[in-house]
């Protein structure tokens, strides 16, 4: 299994926008999570999406403003982050589990089975 995850819009300001992507390869169905780590805080879930359903889940802090979705032809799960906000700084971490279920369940840090390498994101005022 493999996880590639990128970035798309380089430094962004407060109310700014980029796009995150993971590239999965390896699996056939399957959850994959965006997680989220800031400096002396623990990883938090932010937004997860089933490859058999579309099932999505948010975190509370950033519904409205994050979508994301999966194009299956390119394996590739995306999180467009929208009216970006300080206290989004943070590495984030595209996360797979073999089981699309977990959706369901918010995709519990605890369970996922695979993790690919961070990301940094810095919101500036």
């Amino acid at each position: 299994l493999r996880l590639a995850a990128g970035v798309w819009g380089g430094l962004v300001q407060a109310g700014g926008f980029l796009r995150l992507s993971c590239a999965v390869s390896g699996l056939d169905d399957y959850a994959i999570a965006w997680f989220r780590q800031a400096p002396g805080k623990e990883r938090e879930g932010v937004s997860c999406i089933s490859s058999v359903d579309g099932m999505t889940y948010y975190a509370n802090s950033v519904k409205g403003r994050f979508t994301i979705s999966s194009d299956n032809f390119k394996n590739t799960v995306y999180l467009f982050m929208n009216s970006l906000k300080l206290e989004d700084t943070a590495v984030y971490y595209c996360a797979a589990d073999r089981s699309p279920k977990v959706v369901a369940y918010g995709c519990p840090v605890s369970g996922m089975d695979y993790w690919g390498k961070g990301t940094q994101v810095t919101v500036s005022s």
